[in-house]
């Protein structure tokens, strides 16, 4: 257990080391893009209407940026979409922005045709978001502690326990939307499985979608995401 969560955390931080200040910006559906070194996939969120989005794959080719596969029903979060350095952890809201994509998570092993690291939710596994914590923003396990994983869900500070969402979460792309854990900013922006209607702000799509993405996601190809309205 101990070595996955590291895994999956040692992702989340060599993803986002090479940005600069320079990245090259693109325009794919809509959606403005700061690319990063190397990049050469790109996952859009085009914001359409209410909590709707277009979600689409691009790959660079020869030729230029195609598009892989899309699709119309994708979801935002149920408060809006607001700026990602302006949002405010409880609010529900979708961070603006371009972020790397950095590992899977869901309640299936590891799929052999995929290449992003990948970690098989177990009991007791959360998403800390106590803003007291130095595990903010990771996934960790109530048994290696570190984190107020009993506080209820009323609480401000309560953590996303992961086996709670076994719909939204059978498969999850983890995005690294403040990786610095900037304290109150918020924690778990994924790219997962749609739930009944809006999301707490991630991005959802459907599971199809999902399934597809997480088989042709690869770390060489320095994926991100770029979402816009």
């Amino acid at each position: 257990m101990r070595t996955l969560l590291a895994t999956l955390a040692a992702a989340l931080v060599v993803v986002v080391a090479p940005a600069t200040a320079h990245a090259e910006r693109v325009e794919l559906g809509g959606v403005r893009v700061d690319l990063r070194p190397g990049t050469s996939q790109v996952v859009t969120v085009d914001h359409t209407r209410g909590v709707r989005a277009t979600v689409s794959l691009w790959r660079l080719t020869t030729s230029g940026w195609k598009r892989q596969l899309t699709t119309r029903d994708g979801r935002t979060g149920y408060g809006g979409l607001v700026r990602g350095d302006r949002r405010v952890q409880g609010t529900g809201t979708t961070p603006l922005g371009t972020y790397g994509l950095t590992s899977t998570f869901g309640t299936h092993g590891t799929d052999p045709g995929a290449a992003l690291p990948h970690h098989r939710i177990r009991r007791g596994d959360f998403w800390v978001q106590d803003n007291r914590s130095d595990f903010y923003n990771r996934l960790r396990n109530q048994r290696d502690g570190g984190f107020r994983w009993w506080l209820p869900s009323s609480h401000p500070d309560s953590s996303e326990r992961l086996t709670d969402y076994p719909r939204q979460y059978e498969w999850s792309i983890v995005t690294d939307f403040n990786v610095e854990q900037v304290r109150h900013r918020g924690s778990g922006i994924f790219l997962h499985v749609n739930g009944r209607g809006a999301t707490a702000g991630c991005v959802s799509a459907p599971r199809r979608t999902i399934r597809a993405l997480v088989r042709l996601l690869d770390p060489a190809r320095v994926p991100v995401i770029g979402i816009g309205r």
